[in-house]
């Protein structure tokens, strides 16, 4: 399960393997284009996105919606990334599952209205990690991957009491 937080500058991504109740971090990391004008950093963003899912392998991916409280520029420019990424995942046959931003962070940390931090903290909660993920947009690929584990698991809807 690939998980991610699109954006132009820093793409997040988190790749869990689950079974069940079992999580486990493979991968997460942050994909930072090279270039400076948006139609190469959309180009880069695919380039790395194909490259991830072909070296990891998801079964399929899941990617944040558009935020709406951003101006529509900013959302226009998001949507431009999500395109890309979704092409990605398209090429490579794998079905895409779409999350609001608050839907993740009730799912994971159990209220819309989570800071970056509890998401993070939660993060490394649920995959039983010694720290949390670095930086910010790798937690929320990771948080975005296990929304929809949980979002799978029937009457899931907000975080799992770990035991």
């Amino acid at each position: 399960m690939l998980g991610i937080d699109p954006g132009t500058r820093a793409t997040g991504y988190g790749v869990i393997d689950h079974e069940r109740s079992s999580r486990r971090l493979v991968e997460c990391g942050v994909i930072r284009p090279r270039s400076t004008h948006l139609n190469g950093r959309l180009v880069d963003i695919h380039a790395a996105t194909l490259g991830l899912i072909d070296r990891l392998r998801p079964d399929c991916v899941a990617i944040e919606g558009v935020f709406t409280g951003r101006n529509a520029r900013t959302a226009m420019i998001l949507g431009h990334a999500r395109g890309v990424l979704v092409l990605a995942a398209s090429l490579r046959d794998l079905p895409v599952h779409e999350y609001p931003p608050r839907e993740v962070k009730k799912r994971v940390v159990g209220t819309g209205a989570a800071t970056k931090g509890q998401v993070g903290f939660m993060v490394r909660q649920h995959l039983r990690l010694k720290e949390t993920p670095e930086p910010a947009d790798a937690a929320d690929g990771c948080a975005i991957a296990l929304c929809h584990v949980f979002a799978q698991t029937p009457g899931h809807v907000g975080p799992v009491v770990l035991s």
